[in-house]
């Protein structure tokens, strides 16, 4: 009942955000960058932080230094998708937002290397998954496909309040329902994608720092390869990295070769889904199988991106040029 009632809570929620976006005209204008052509309301994705408040609400004010952060993150994601924050500000919110989840973590009672390593870490997830926000479904299927298997991780585990991240799904399955649409409601928008790959982080994150097993990180290995591979190709071209683009896989495949957008998206979150399956599988094997594994799979899905961006590239992009 509790988790029905929380469900309808965030239903209602997201329609008077829906109000609320439109009065203020938060929208989000079609341009040259963009894989989508109608005007839409941007920022439905604040859903995922509304799930993790009510958690934190009745769980009697758990994680604090953590919520403290995403609080912040979210934010100054929001005020971004409005008025287009300066770069310093929302690095300087980011930076501080990252080093509440590490003390939440208790990295500062730890080798220096680990906080360092620790916040390389979740500054650069955190922008792949924002980057990699650019198609309807995407962010909601992929994100679903992480949680659950933290979820099941969990159930074993125990390293994290598993009603945080049900609560937090249960804002994304909302979410899903207005954007896993051929003609989305709403976009994540950067408070959505910063908002739930926050959670999402600080949830891998105590699994790993539980568990020692750093074969965890590959609970985000597609939108990883996607990632780096496509930020590979962008530096090769002298591109600026920072600018937008449609330049990923799964824009290409969108855009240029016409698979059905949705379809994509599903099949991101499936894939993921899969490869953390097996990820779940392998990390009580011995140090070195799980190297092996590791090396194996990455080696595969890069094989695999670089064949299949190749040919999508030869194939359509260069006749229309």
């Amino acid at each position: 009942m509790t988790y029905i009632f929380v469900l309808t809570a965030l239903f209602i929620l997201e329609l008077l955000y829906f109000k609320v976006a439109d009065h203020f005209n938060i929208i989000d204008k079609p341009n040259e960058r963009s894989s989508h052509t109608a005007i839409t309301l941007r920022g439905g994705g604040v859903i995922f932080y509304f799930g993790a408040l009510i958690y934190f609400v009745i769980s009697n004010f758990q994680y604090p230094w953590f919520f403290l952060g995403l609080t912040l993150m979210t934010l100054i994601s929001f005020l971004d998708d409005i008025f287009t924050l300066s770069n310093k500000l929302r690095l300087l919110i980011h930076f501080s937002s990252v080093l509440l989840m590490a003390y939440q973590l208790d990295l500062f009672d730890m080798p220096w290397y680990y906080l360092l390593i620790g916040f390389i870490a979740v500054v650069g997830v955190i922008n792949a998954y924002n980057f990699m926000d650019g198609i309807n479904g995407i962010t909601a299927c992929y994100s679903l496909a992480v949680g659950a298997l933290l979820m099941i991780v969990n159930d074993q585990q125990d390293f994290v309040a598993q009603d945080l991240l049900i609560f937090t799904l249960l804002g994304v399955l909302v979410f899903t329902f207005f954007n896993f649409r051929t003609k989305a409601k709403c976009f994540a928008g950067d408070v959505g994608s910063v908002a739930i790959a926050y959670i999402l982080l600080f949830a891998l994150g105590l699994l790993i720092l539980k568990t020692g097993n750093l074969l965890y990180i590959l609970f985000l290995a597609v939108y990883g390869i996607d990632a780096v591979w496509t930020i590979v190709r962008r530096l090769y071209l002298r591109e600026n990295i920072f600018e937008a683009h449609r330049s990923h896989l799964y824009q290409y495949l969108g855009n240029e070769a016409g698979v059905n957008k949705l379809l994509i998206s599903f099949l991101y979150g499936v894939l993921q889904f899969g490869i953390g399956y097996l990820v779940i599988y392998f990390s009580s094997k011995s140090v070195q199988i799980q190297l092996i594994f590791a090396a194996f799979l990455i080696a595969l899905l890069s094989v695999i991106y670089l064949i299949l961006k190749t040919y999508i590239i030869n194939t359509y992009l260069k006749k229309k040029v």
